[in-house]
């Protein structure tokens, strides 16, 4: 008999743990957040540069659509305008052998550069943030018979007619402001004798160029006058 009882009593207990049997009910006390603070980086200051300004291309502003998923077909292979400052030219690298006037050969051991400078968005960009323009001369030959020509007043722009450009007047030197029209890419090709590339600040084949500051001297090659 007892033990019927005990068996009667355990079942009942067990469908009345919900109305608090064997115990009063515990009250949740909720607890307060870690007063611990976090050791986490200062937030970066990031510059925020233009990409444009209207319809011309910062050196920044050309270079990064030229890497940008979303902004490279806008850029890649098609005629921008660009304005910088010149930070380099390699005028002064010609040798020796390419220094003379057009219609004389440079010799079987010559071997120039190709003539360029380079554009930033500052005076004193340097080189790997500035981008390399081309197209605008063919050969050192041209360059010397430009400098020439320009030492007159009002003279006549010198048309390279290998390129069929006009050499800019005065010759382009460092310093100078510039507004630049052509074709920009990861990539030049005008030249004849091979290809250039530059994936991350790509490259500028001029077409047209215009003085927003002249340059304080003409660029010249070495041993002009």
């Amino acid at each position: 008999m007892y033990r019927s009882a005990r068996l009667l009593l355990v079942p009942l207990c067990l469908s009345s743990l919900s109305l608090g049997c064997g115990g009063d009910e515990v009250k949740y006390t909720p607890r307060g957040a870690p007063s611990v603070p976090a050791n986490l980086p200062p937030v970066p200051n990031v510059p925020q540069k233009p990409l444009k300004n209207g319809d011309e291309y910062t050196v920044w502003g050309a270079s990064y659509s030229l890497r940008s998923r979303v902004h490279n077909k806008d850029v890649a292979d098609k005629e921008i305008k660009l304005v910088g400052y010149i930070t380099k030219t390699n005028l002064g690298e010609a040798p020796a052998c390419a220094v003379h006037k057009t219609g004389k050969a440079d010799g079987d051991n010559c071997d120039p550069p190709v003539p360029a400078f380079w554009v930033g968005d500052t005076k004193d960009a340097a080189e790997k943030d500035s981008i390399k323009v081309m197209g605008w001369a063919s050969n050192f030959a041209n360059i010397y018979d430009a400098v020439e020509k320009y030492k007159k007043d009002n003279a006549e722009d010198h048309k390279d007619v290998r390129f069929d450009v006009a050499i800019p007047n005065p010759v382009p030197n460092t310093g100078a402001k510039v507004r630049i029209t052509g074709t920009y890419g990861g990539t030049y090709t005008r030249h004849t004798t091979g290809t250039e590339a530059n994936p991350i600040m790509g490259v500028m084949t001029l077409d047209k160029l215009e003085y927003l500051e002249k340059p304080a001297e003409p660029g010249k090659l070495p041993g002009m006058k």
